[in-house]
């Protein structure tokens, strides 16, 4: 947050910040495997989480 900008954090939004960005990853996990397994693949790939995160 520093780096955006912010002089001082509470702990609470760092707090916050780290539950929606684990919530974001989940959703980009789960997104990244359905394309994997469109593909006929196990496997996630760098790929599959650059198109999930781009949904």
């Amino acid at each position: 947050m520093r780096e955006a900008g912010a002089l001082r954090v509470s702990d609470d939004a760092k707090a916050a910040l780290a539950d929606v960005l684990e919530q974001q990853a989940l959703q980009i996990s789960a997104e990244a495997k359905k394309f994997a397994e469109h593909a006929g693949r196990k496997t996630v790939t760098e790929k599959d989480i650059r198109l999930a995160a781009q949904k």
